[in-house]
């Protein structure tokens, strides 16, 4: 069920025009300047921007995988810990994430792609 640091590495490395941000402890990944994402290799645990209410049902639904990080901005972030998640899930929330951050034409130029299982 875990899914590797690498794995997620290249799910962020599939969507447009992300920008990467290197800080001691983390990686951030950003859009257009704005932030949709954070990566901490000690942890093993990303960040990802959600609207509240998904924040609220993943939180709700499976404590062991996600928690809250803050809100801001009329927005939920969620940690969510790769230990506990599916390759496929895992994309479409970072794909989300993206999403919330890109702007709009970006976004109809790049629609989500699936995940192909058995790929690393």
């Amino acid at each position: 069920m875990a899914v590797p640091d690498a794995k997620f590495l290249r799910l962020v490395d599939r969507l447009a025009e992300v920008e990467q941000a290197q800080a001691r402890d983390y990686t951030s990944f950003s859009v257009r300047g704005k932030r949709f994402g954070y990566y901490w290799p000690r942890t093993k645990t990303v960040g990802l921007k959600q609207t509240l209410s998904e924040q609220e049902a993943l939180v709700a639904e499976r404590p062991d995988v996600f928690e809250v990080q803050f809100t801001a901005g009329g927005f939920g972030w969620v940690v969510v810990y790769l230990r506990g998640i599916e390759a496929d899930e895992l994309a479409e929330l970072v794909y989300e994430a993206w999403r919330l951050s890109a702007p709009e034409e970006l976004v109809d130029a790049h629609p989500l792609r699936t995940v192909t299982r058995g790929r690393r």
